[in-house]
């Protein structure tokens, strides 16, 4: 069975989680290691969902006449 690719929301919500496990500084250092890293590619996923969305409204836009002067 293939694996789900979560959505930006559950990628934002799960680095909240692990921000919040980085504060408490309660982890030991190879946990925290671990959770270090997969913030970090949690970071670099949303980065790449945004810049997407980014590019999908920006393409929305010139389809439909152009810039946002009007707005």
């Amino acid at each position: 069975m293939p694996v789900k690719k979560k959505s930006f929301e559950e990628n934002m919500q799960r680095l909240q989680e692990i921000v919040q496990e980085l504060e408490q500084n309660q982890k030991p250092l190879d946990e925290t290691i671990e959770l270090f890293e997969e913030g970090l590619e949690l970071v670099k996923t949303c980065n790449t969902t945004l810049k997407s969305f980014e590019n999908r409204v920006d393409e929305i836009v010139q389809k439909n006449g152009g810039g946002t002067d009007e707005l």
